[in-house]
C-alpha cells in the first residue's frame, strides 16, 4: 500500500531515525574502506580485483526491479559480483567497490539527495554484517591476504554471508521506506518478490570466486548466465506487470486496486489511518464510441487516465477497473480530503479533450466511499463508492459522497424504507411550511410545503435520509401523492379560514414518467373544491435525465389543469437551456448557492442579474432561495427579482405557526402563475 506522504528528516519517525543511524554509519566504513585500500601493502590477484571490480560497477547500473518494488534499485546483477570480491579480499575493498558502483548508479537515475546518501550507506552496512559472519567461521580476508581457494567449511559460512547481508539490506531499506508502507508489507513485498531473485544471484558468486582464481580473464564469461537470468526474470516481471495493469492506459487494475485496498484496509486496522475509496465514471462515453469509434474512444480514455493521474495527491492510487470506469485510494484522509480531491478530478476533466482533430467535452460522476465511516472491508467500500457515483450520474451532481439513505440496498436503509411504508399507512407524515413574500413589498406571495417525519423511535428523520430512499424505490409515488393531499387540505383549510394561500409542493423526476400525477392532483383538486392556481409544483432540472418526452406531457397536462409549475434550484443543472426552456414553466427559483456567493464580489452579483433577466425573458416570476440576510434581499430587489424564501424572511414553520404568520401579513391575495 502507498500512503500519501513523502520522505521527511524533520519529524521522527522510524524512517528518519532508520536514515540517521544508517548513513554516518555507513559513510564510516566507506571512508575506513578508502583508507584500507588506498594503504594497502600490496594487492593479491590484482587483475582478477580490477576485473570484479569493474564488472560490479557495470552490472550495478542494470538493476531489475522486481514485482511491485517499492524502489527503482530492486535486484541488481552486481551482488553476485561484491559477494565474489568480499569472499576474496575482504570487507574493505568490497564496500568500497559498492559504494562508488551504488554512487554513479543513483547519480545516473538522478535518485534524490537523501537516496544518493543512503544507497552506498546502507550496502556497506550489510557488507560488514556479512563479513562479520566470513570472519568468525572462516578467519580474516583482506586485499593483502585473499581467500587462496574455497574449502569445504565454504559451505557453512558462503550461505551464512548471503543471508546476513540479505536481511540486513531488506531489513534497513524497508525501515527507511516506512514512509511508503507499513514496514510489515515492505517485508512480505520483498520476502515475494526479491529473496528467490537475490539468492538466484548470490548463488553465482562461488563460481565467481573459483574462475577469479584460476582464470581470471575467463570472468566477463560470468555475465552470460547472469544477462540470462536477468532477461528471463525481466519477462516474468512483465507478465505478472501485464496482468496487474490495463494494457490500454498503464494503470493498475482492477485485481491490482483489490490487493492495494486490503493493504489500505490492513494499515487502517493497525494505526487507525482513514482513507477514501473514490469510483470515477465517464459521462456519454458510450456515445463517442459509438458516434466516432472505438479508436476515438480510446484515445479520449488515455487522456482522461493521464489527467486524473495528474490531478490526484502525490501518493495516491489510480487505477482503471475497465471501460470508462477508474478508481482511487485516497490516502490518509478524511471526508472533506476526499472531497476535495474529487473537486480537482471533476475541475480537470470538465473541460475539452483534444483527441487528434476532434476537441471532445469530458464529464465524469464520481462516487467517494470513507473507511471507517462507510466500511471497513473491500467488498463493503467499493460497493458504497459505487452507490455514490450512480448517485452523482442520476442526479448531475458530478460529485457525492456515500450516503445511507441512497443505498437502498443496506440492512438500515431497507428497514427505514419499511417503516416509511408503515409510516404512509399510520399517517406519521406531516407538512411544514416556508414563506415566498414579493422582494418590494414583502406581502407573502406563497409558501412551499416540506414534508417533516417524527419516528416513533428514531425521533425526527431528516428528508435527506428517507427522500433519496422512496426515490429509489418504488414508494415515492405514494409519498408525493400523500404530500399532496396534506397540501390540498391545509389550502382547503386556509380558504375555510378566509385566507387564500397557494403551496408549493416538490415532486421528483420519477413522478413525470408514470401518468399518474395528473390524475392525483385533478382528484385532490375536485376533492376539496380548490381552484388549480393554489397549487404549485416544483420540479428540478434532473428532469431531462429522465424520460423527458413523458415528463412534458404531464407538465403540459398539469398546466392545463391550471396548477403553477416552478423550476427549482435553477442554475445548478447540466441541462441544455433549449431543453428547459421547452417545458411548461412559470416561475424559477435561483439556488441559494447563487444567492449566498453575491457577497463575494461583481461577478457572483451579474451571475444573478443575468438569471432574473432571463426568467424576465421568458415570461416568468424569478424566485431566490436561501436569503439569509438583510444585504442579499435589497441586493436582490435592486436586481429586479420577483419574490424572495430563505432565513431572513422565516423559516419552515408548523401549519398553526404559518398559519398566525400569514395572518400578521394580510394574506388574503390569490397568486397565478407569471405569463
Amino acid at each position: 500500500m502507498i500512503r500519501n506522504s513523502a520522505f521527511s528528516l524533520r519529524t521522527l519517525t522510524l524512517s528518519s531515525v532508520t536514515w540517521y543511524a544508517s548513513v554516518p554509519v555507513g559513510w564510516a566504513l566507506i571512508l575506513l574502506a578508502v583508507h584500507h585500500v588506498a594503504t594497502v601493502g600490496s594487492v593479491e590477484q590484482p587483475a582478477a580485483f580490477l576485473m570484479t571490480a569493474g564488472l560490479l560497477v557495470i552490472l550495478e547500473l542494470l538493476p531489475l526491479v522486481a514485482g511491485r518494488g517499492h524502489d527503482p534499485q530492486g535486484v541488481v546483477m552486481s551482488t553476485a559480483f561484491l559477494c565474489g570480491m568480499l569472499f576474496l579480499w575482504g570487507v574493505w575493498p568490497a564496500i568500497l567497490s559498492v559504494g562508488i558502483a551504488s554512487l554513479a548508479a543513483d547519480l545516473r537515475a538522478r535518485k534524490e539527495w537523501w537516496k544518493v546518501l543512503f544507497n552506498p550507506a546502507q550496502y556497506a552496512m550489510s557488507v560488514g554484517a556479512a563479513y562479520l559472519v566470513i570472519w568468525a567461521v572462516h578467519g580474516p580476508i583482506s586485499l593483502d591476504h585473499s581467500l587462496p581457494r574455497l574449502q569445504a567449511d565454504a559451505l557453512l559460512w558462503v550461505p551464512l554471508a548471503w543471508v546476513v547481508y540479505y536481511v540486513v539490506n531488506t531489513v534497513v531499506v524497508c525501515c527507511v521506506l516506512t514512509y511508503v508502507a507499513p514496514l510489515g508489507v515492505m517485508l512480505r513485498d520483498d520476502l515475494a518478490h526479491v529473496a528467490l531473485m537475490t539468492f538466484s544471484v548470490m548463488a553465482i558468486s562461488p563460481i565467481i570466486v573459483v574462475v577469479a582464481i584460476h582464470s581470471w580473464f575467463m570472468l566477463p564469461l560470468l555475465l552470460i548466465p547472469l544477462l540470462l537470468l536477468y532477461y528471463t526474470a525481466s519477462m516474468s516481471l512483465e507478465r505478472e506487470h501485464a496482468a496487474g495493469h490495463d494494457d490500454l492506459t498503464g494503470l493498475p487494475n482492477r485485481k491490482t486496486l483489490r490487493f492495494e485496498l486490503d493493504n489500505a484496509l490492513a494499515t487502517y486496522e493497525r494505526d487507525g489511518t482513514p482513507f477514501g475509496l473514490m469510483l470515477i465514471d465517464m459521462n456519454d462515453f458510450k456515445r463517442v464510441n459509438d458516434t466516432l469509434g472505438h479508436q476515438v474512444g480510446d484515445r479520449l480514455l488515455v487522456e482522461f487516465a493521464t489527467r486524473l493521474s495528474e490531478r490526484v495527491r502525490p501518493g495516491d492510487f489510480v487505477a482503471r477497473l475497465g471501460g470508462d470506469e477508474f478508481a482511487v485510494i485516497v490516502h490518509s484522509t478524511d471526508e472533506a480530503g476526499g472531497r476535495a480531491v474529487g473537486e480537482r478530478v471533476c475541475l480537470s476533466v470538465s473541460h475539452s479533450i483534444d483527441v487528434g482533430a476532434l476537441s471532445l467535452e469530458a464529464e465524469a460522476s464520481v462516487g467517494i466511499a470513507m473507511c471507517p465511516a462507510h466500511g471497513t472491508d473491500g467488498g463493503t467500500l467499493l460497493r458504497r463508492a459505487d452507490v455514490a457515483m450512480y448517485t452523482a450520474k442520476e442526479n448531475r451532481t458530478r460529485l457525492e459522497v456515500y450516503s445511507p439513505a441512497r443505498d437502498t440496498n443496506s440492512a438500515d436503509a431497507l428497514a427505514l424504507l419499511g417503516e416509511l411504508r408503515q409510516a404512509l399507512a399510520d399517517d406519521e407524515l406531516e407538512l411544514h411550511y416556508q414563506p415566498k413574500v414579493a422582494t418590494a413589498e414583502g406581502t407573502p406571495i406563497g409558501v412551499e410545503a416540506l414534508v417533516r417525519w417524527r419516528h416513533p423511535v428514531r425521533g425526527f428523520v431528516p428528508p435527506d435520509e428517507f427522500i433519496p430512499l422512496a426515490e429509489g424505490s418504488g414508494i415515492m409515488p405514494l409519498l408525493t401523492e400523500r404530500v399532496i393531499s396534506l397540501a390540498l387540505a391545509q389550502i382547503a383549510c386556509w380558504r375555510d379560514a378566509g385566507m387564500t394561500v397557494q403551496v408549493a409542493v416538490n415532486i421528483a423526476p420519477t413522478d413525470l414518467t408514470g401518468s399518474e400525477l395528473p390524475c392525483v392532483v385533478a382528484r385532490g383538486l375536485r376533492q376539496h373544491d380548490l381552484p388549480p392556481g393554489m397549487l404549485q409544483l416544483e420540479i428540478t432540472e434532473r428532469i431531462v435525465t429522465h424520460d423527458v418526452e413523458a415528463a412534458k406531457r404531464n407538465l403540459a397536462e398539469l398546466r392545463d389543469l391550471g396548477v403553477s409549475i416552478s423550476l427549482d434550484d435553477f442554475g445548478t443543472g447540466y441541462s441544455s437551456l433549449l431543453r428547459l426552456s421547452s417545458l411548461p414553466v412559470d416561475e424559477i427559483k435561483i439556488d441559494r448557492g447563487f444567492i449566498s456567493a453575491m457577497s463575494q464580489g461583481e461577478r457572483a452579483v451579474g451571475i444573478v442579474r443575468a438569471l432574473v433577466d432571463l426568467a424576465q425573458a421568458l415570461g416568468m416570476r424569478s424566485i431566490a432561495e436561501g436569503v439569509e440576510t438583510a444585504d442579499e434581499l435589497r441586493m436582490l430587489e435592486s436586481l429586479g427579482c420577483d419574490g424572495v424564501q430563505g432565513w431572513h424572511i422565516a423559516r419552515p414553520m408548523p401549519a398553526d405557526d404559518v398559519t398566525a404568520w400569514l395572518r400578521e401579513r394580510s394574506c388574503a391575495v390569490p397568486q397565478l402563475r407569471a405569463g
